[in-house]
């Protein structure tokens, strides 16, 4: 998809999260509505955000991918126009319209089809707790090198304003695996250098390491909390960012020590002229 000459066009009209993500965000056409909510929520599961998520999280404004990445936070079509995870904002009910036009395109220019898109978009106002009018708190809070220092930089802000938002991003990132955080951050640090072909490979090298449960099971412990027993009480182990090291972090985007394991391999790009709708 990231790849594909064919111009996809994905109508984001409902929740748009983890899997659902990654099938529309590498498109060229991500139309969202007043009903989309976009997250990427792994790190409270125990996992990172993954299908490319990288590379598209890498490429937000400023410090924003770590902020949407870290804490799964919720952004709604608005937002998601705002910080470019959408090209395009149309009201729910224009939908059909759009879809009949779509429809009846007999090009894969696309131009024309952003052209098409445009006659029924607009530029939505954003809430005013947006947390695309935080840049500036982002950026300086998300951007520090380490997950310590980026929850230090969190709780010296608390102590000098009372705002809310500092507060609640500060438990989302307590309340999350201390090894997904820090896996995720190195992710988008990296991924900010990478192609999409070679964060997805690296990607794929660490999912192979959380579900062999190798070096700990927190991905079992957040199913278990989240999805089975439903406590949101998860116990992470570690359970400390500081128990966790560099090197440890770096073990999961190592290749698996295993003569019956392969590593992933791309298909070469597709160059089909022709031309898609998703719907999510």
């Amino acid at each position: 998809m990231a790849t594909y000459s064919k111009p996809q066009v994905s109508i984001l009209n409902g929740i748009v999260m983890g899997g659902g993500a990654g099938a529309c965000i590498h498109g060229r056409f991500r139309v969202a509505t007043e009903k989309s909510v976009f997250s990427m929520p792994e790190t409270a599961m125990g996992l990172f955000p993954d299908v490319g998520a990288s590379y598209f999280l890498s490429r937000l404004p400023g410090s924003f991918g770590e902020y949407a990445g870290l804490t799964g936070a919720r952004l709604d079509g608005a937002e998601m126009l705002a910080c470019g995870l959408a090209t395009h904002f149309v009201s729910s009910d224009k939908l059909p319209l759009l879809e009949h036009e779509l429809a009846k395109v007999d090009t894969s220019d696309p131009d024309a089809i952003s052209a098409i898109i445009s006659r029924f978009s607009n530029i939505p106002k954003l809430k005013e707790e947006s947390p695309c009018h935080r840049m500036k708190i982002i950026d300086h809070c998300f951007s520090p090198r380490s997950m310590e220092e980026i929850i230090s930089t969190l709780e010296s802000e608390a102590l000098d304003k009372k705002d809310g938002w500092i507060s609640s991003t500060i438990q989302l990132l307590k309340k999350a695996s201390p090894t997904s955080l820090k896996i995720t951050l190195k992710l988008i640090r990296e991924g900010r250098l990478q192609g999409v072909g070679s964060c997805l490979v690296r990607e794929y090298r660490v999912i192979c390491h959380v579900l062999r449960g190798e070096f700990n099971r927190d991905i079992l412990e957040g199913f278990r909390a989240i999805l089975i027993d439903k406590d949101r009480n998860p116990k992470w182990e570690p359970s400390r960012l500081e128990l966790i090291s560099d090197d440890d972090v770096d073990r999961y985007l190592s290749e698996i020590d295993d003569e019956d394991w392969e590593d992933l391999k791309l298909p070469p790009r597709s160059n089909l002229p022709s031309y898609a709708i998703a719907k999510l």
